[in-house]
């Protein structure tokens, strides 16, 4: 047996510790076996080869990729195992290309649903990519359900890591997650203490009527351990379990950031929110840049695409100079105020 495979056998990478044997196909929580990759891709925004792994430890009610989280039980079908080589290899050869040096790649990141539950794999795939690029950095986003062997892993391992505390209560963290909350706070309390220098950030989604009361005391809990570190305030929008449960207004998640910072927080960040009504910056846009437009949600419908950067005034894409490299689009919603 390969030495990465061995804590497959008697599986204890996260909290809940199941002691399965996954290598024999034995279900934990997560319900996954050997480590499955739903897809690859170079991200812009992180200048990253990013690589997202299926499953996880965790049944957000939430959560926006249920689909690659909640495998194999959603039934849906990926590129599935991929020999830790192979996916290195790959993943050379794309940060190398043309578009990987245009892009600035310089690091490999990786997510999911939940890469903790996989991370000797992850390991053995950053062991044989540095075997070609040494210095590249490695990015890990996670939910902070480790246990503690695996998370100093991971903090030896990587470059930086990006950890979501979803609620700060027990209760609430359970009905969001399926899980206690008690393993997170000591694990983020852990990663600061042992690993400042590799935190990107702390991240909380707002769930109004949920978990936003909590939000504050989320960042006291911070603020107690180190005043410095950064919190992102992400607003909650519909999806999933909660399909029909509102987002946040921008005057919620306006009023939560003010209170945030009045703890002392020093590094905090919070932007974009759940449209009630039509953007009015969009509505103005139609208006005054598309009134030769006889329909009026044509009108409306050109506005969005030209807020998201489309270059091309009627939308003809057959016709745009730069289709191959279309600008349009909201990888990161959040980015633009509408």
């Amino acid at each position: 047996m390969t030495i990465w495979k061995r804590e497959f056998k008697n599986c204890k990478l996260c909290e809940w510790k199941c002691g399965v044997n996954r290598l024999e196909g034995e279900p934990g929580v997560c319900g996954v076996g050997m480590p499955d990759i739903a897809y690859c891709n170079l991200a812009q925004v992180l200048r990253s080869y990013s690589v997202t792994m299926l499953g996880c430890d965790f049944k957000c009610i939430y959560c926006n990729a249920y689909r690659l989280s909640q495998y194999p039980g959603s039934g849906w079908f990926y590129r599935g195992y991929i020999d830790p080589k192979e996916l290195a290899t790959e993943a050379v050869s794309r940060i190398n290309s043309p578009e990987g040096r245009a892009m600035h790649v310089d690091k490999i990141s990786f997510t999911g649903g939940e890469p903790t539950i996989h991370f000797p794999y992850i390991a053995k795939v950053v062991e044989e990519v540095r075997k070609k690029i040494p210095e590249l950095g490695v990015g890990f986003a996670t939910n902070g359900f480790a246990s503690q062997h695996t998370l100093q892993q991971i903090i030896d391992l990587c470059s930086y890591v990006t950890f979501e505390i979803k609620a700060f209560n027990d209760d609430t963290h359970r009905a969001i997650t399926g899980a206690p909350v008690e393993p997170v706070l000591r694990n983020a309390e852990y990663l600061i203490r042992k690993g400042r220098d590799k935190i990107r950030a702390f991240r909380t989604i707002v769930i109004p009527g949920i978990n936003d009361t909590e939000i504050e005391e989320i960042a006291e809990f911070l603020v107690s351990i180190d005043p410095s570190v950064p919190l992102r305030i992400i607003p909650f929008r519909p999806n999933y379990i909660l399909y029909y449960h509102p987002g946040p207004t921008k005057k919620r998640m306006d009023e939560i950031g003010q209170a945030v910072l009045k703890t002392g927080l020093e590094n905090v960040w919070w932007r974009g929110y759940y449209p009630m009504e039509v953007s009015k910056q969009a509505v103005e846009m139609a208006a005054r840049e598309f009134k030769g437009v006889k329909q009026e949600g044509a009108r409306l419908a050109f506005a969005y695409s030209k807020l998201a950067g489309c270059v091309k005034a009627d939308r003809n894409c057959g016709e745009c100079p730069v289709k191959l490299n279309c600008p349009a689009g909201l990888k990161e919603p959040w980015l633009l105020d509408v």
